[in-house]
């Protein structure tokens, strides 16, 4: 294993954890925002793996379905972004 690989994973991880985002108050979350944090949950599983598997602490098969997963989350939210842009652009052309 390769040490420099092995410290910049490392160093990524301390890294990730420096500045964790601040916890919202009593209020329940919007749909959108639950669907936010699940991407964002789906995102941080995958480089924990892809960590894990770097340091030789994940089978290559876990290594793949997280990557398949973090693929899907990433091209619903592209498509997701992409209906949203297409409906402003559609009500921008409607006549006042």
């Amino acid at each position: 294993m390769d040490m420099k690989t092995s410290y910049a994973a490392q160093l990524y991880a301390k890294a990730r954890t420096a500045a964790p985002p601040a916890p919202q108050s009593g209020q329940g979350e919007s749909a959108l925002g639950q669907f936010a944090q699940s991407f964002a949950d789906t995102l941080v599983k995958g480089e924990q793996t892809a960590t894990s598997a770097m340091t030789g602490g994940a089978d290559p098969q876990a290594l793949v379905q997280a990557l398949a997963n973090s693929q899907l989350a990433v091209e619903t939210v592209s498509t997701l972004r992409d209906k949203v842009v297409e409906a402003y652009q559609e009500i921008l052309r409607m006549p006042v």
